[in-house]
């Protein structure tokens, strides 16, 4: 386990710095709704650029059947230094264990998959060696499964049965979650009046995976995105 005992950085901190841009920027080969997105760009590249152009955080997916990722992945990010979201479907403990093994600062729980008492077993094994939680959710069915060790709420535009992307949702729940856990919006943010509009309605944090992605260099592509930020 080679960075299990490296300190952990903060993204709900960094999300909170009003001097960076609150996006969570992400690297992605692959979509199970799009399939190849860009399968050309390193990690490395990728992840230096958007840290050096003032992401909050950076996500890594590390699912390989649908996402074409690996914890490699997320080991060769590390080389910068920002908030790692482990993006991925953790449904156990070892997966917990792993994120921070290979330089996680966060793990993802999606409600979707997990019920509301495996998300808060999940959740407080995060905690208890220093990882910060953020918990997905697309409706509002799923606000049962915030708990206490939950740092942050994901709310997810896209519908998983559709694949289609509205950001109403984000809009119609971000007045369910509780003013204690900073709000993420995910999905459909494709230009900067749509983050001034979630930012409005109390979003923190705005996760942006594959507007970037879609060109041959996706840090140009978060580079002029953030300079109209």
């Amino acid at each position: 386990m080679p960075l299990f005992a490296t300190p952990v950085l903060s993204l709900k901190a960094s999300l909170l710095d009003e001097a960076k841009t609150g996006i969570i920027a992400e690297y992605k080969r692959k979509s199970p709704s799009k399939g190849v997105i860009n399968d050309k760009a390193t990690v490395t590249d990728v992840t230096t650029a958007y840290t050096q152009y003032g992401a909050s955080g950076i996500s890594v997916l590390t699912d390989t059947d649908f996402f074409g990722g690996h914890l490699n992945d997320l080991l060769a990010a590390t080389v910068n230094h920002i908030p790692l979201l482990r993006k991925d479907f953790m449904i156990d403990e070892y997966q917990v264990i792993q994120a921070k093994a290979y330089g996680a600062a966060v793990i993802l729980l999606i409600a979707a998959c997990l019920t509301p008492p495996e998300v808060k077993q999940l959740a407080g094994i995060a905690k208890s060696i220093g990882l910060e939680v953020l918990l997905e959710i697309h409706n509002e069915e799923e606000l049962e499964h915030i708990c206490n060790d939950i740092d942050m709420v994901g709310v997810n535009n896209r519908n998983l049965k559709t694949f289609e992307v509205d950001i109403s949702t984000s809009l119609q729940l971000i007045q369910q979650i509780p003013t204690n856990k900073l709000a993420v919006t995910e999905s459909g943010i494709s230009n900067i009046d749509t983050i001034v509009t979630l930012r409005k309605a109390g979003f923190k944090g705005f996760l942006i995976g594959e507007e970037f992605h879609e060109t041959a260099r996706p840090c140009d592509c978060f580079c002029r995105f953030c300079s109209t930020t």
